[in-house]
């Protein structure tokens, strides 16, 4: 009988155990401290040099993004322990042409497999491009309000501008002078207290290797804007009261108590996202392992994020890396998922919408999608809205 793997229905950091932060300016790092740690899944990187980054997807469609390194996943099915090789060992990986003015590596698949046991993939890039691939074959019916281009060849090209960790104020320092625990895997990063990604490998030596990596992931507009606009983050303190103290026994209850308040203060800062159901697609088996990505549910009034994760097959959460979503990104996102609901009708879509026809418009063109649109369709929308506003 073919064995089940449970997909990851919700974010959650069961087996894992949250530290008390550390805060630097408007950083707040929040260390993830892994139960039981095994040894039969391993991570390693693979640095990469070039500028720009082409993979050429199964679709026939290609993914362009600055791809500083890729992730190798190292497992073994017996759960005897898998070795983490350092990048120098990898094989050749994709090829790369140098351009004189820029340097670019041509990459096959967002996940490949490059040995028996080993599997090659590109960290948050391969979210992104679930992320940018949503709806992206365009209208499936030929309204004639949509023009050539878009029922021709959807919504390409698609695209989303990010930032690098090193453009995010003071994460640089803040991971410089940061304690790493004992037993750490993980960690939750947040900007002047907006959870920026959270971050979790299946093993503390992997997470030595990759705690600096947070510099070259990528991140979204509200979190680059929180880190100039505000220099610290909520002040919270949870001591040990002296006059409480008459035996070890109550020192151990003392210690309990703030380790308590510390739990429900991180608690806080993350209800709005852990615990939220998300839609996850497999990637790869790896033996006992499964590779996914996810997004939430891409509600504008809610906290959203997309990310990959790799589970054991008894559920367990070995690998996890999300990015947070801005609420343009979301309401781009949501507005093609109307449209698809309602077979990309503008009439059934404005209605479901509770607006009128030349409102759904005016939106669509707000959030960069009026290239889709006949002109003469924009022109009128845009002309009897401002008749509209004239009464």
């Amino acid at each position: 009988m073919a064995r089940r793997w449970p997909n990851l229905e919700q974010l959650s950091l069961r087996g894992l155990k949250a530290a008390p932060s550390q805060v630097c300016g408007s950083i707040r790092l929040v260390p993830l401290l892994r139960e039981q740690v095994r040894e039969d899944l391993r991570l390693a990187r693979r640095s990469y040099g070039e500028d720009l980054t082409v993979v050429q997807l199964e679709d026939r469609t290609a993914y362009l993004g600055y791809v500083p390194h890729a992730l190798v996943l190292s497992w073994s099915d017996d759960g005897t322990p898998a070795a983490a090789f350092g990048g120098q060992l990898f094989p050749r990986d994709g090829r790369r042409v140098d351009l004189g003015v820029c340097s670019v590596r041509m990459a096959s698949r967002m996940a490949r497999r490059t040995e028996p046991h080993r599997l090659r993939f590109l960290p948050l890039h391969l979210a992104m491009e679930g992320f940018l691939s949503l709806h992206f074959g365009g209208p499936d019916v030929a309204w004639q309000e949509y023009s050539r281009q878009a029922i021709a060849t959807g919504l390409s090209p698609r695209w989303e501008m990010t930032y690098s960790g090193r453009e995010i104020q003071g994460l640089e320092e803040a991971l410089r002078v940061f304690e790493i625990h004992e037993g750490q895997v993980g960690v939750l990063l947040f900007v002047a207290d907006a959870l920026a990604s959270v971050f979790v490998t299946p093993h503390p030596d992997d997470y030595r290797l990759l705690h600096r990596s947070l510099l070259e992931d990528f991140f979204g507009e509200l979190i680059y804007r929180y880190g100039w606009l505000y220099d610290s983050a909520t002040h919270f303190e949870s001591r040990i009261d002296p006059e409480r103290v008459r035996s070890l026994t109550d020192l151990r209850s003392e210690l309990e108590r703030v380790r308590k308040d510390w739990s429900d203060f991180q608690h806080t800062l993350t209800q709005s996202i852990m615990g939220q159901r998300v839609q996850s697609q497999r990637i790869y088996r790896a033996g006992p392992f499964q590779l996914e990505r996810f997004m939430t549910g891409l509600q504008p009034t809610e906290e959203n994020h997309i990310g990959e994760a790799i589970v054991r097959e008894d559920g367990t959460l070995e690998y996890l890396k999300s990015y947070r979503l801005s609420a343009a990104q979301v309401r781009r996102a949501y507005l093609l998922n109307q449209l698809a609901e309602h077979h990309w009708n503008l009439d059934a879509t404005a209605s479901g919408q509770r607006c009128t026809r030349e409102q759904l418009i005016l939106r669509l063109n707000n959030a960069g999608f009026g290239y889709l649109l006949h002109e003469h369709v924009l022109r009128t929308a845009q002309k009897r809205e401002r008749e509209r506003l004239r009464k």
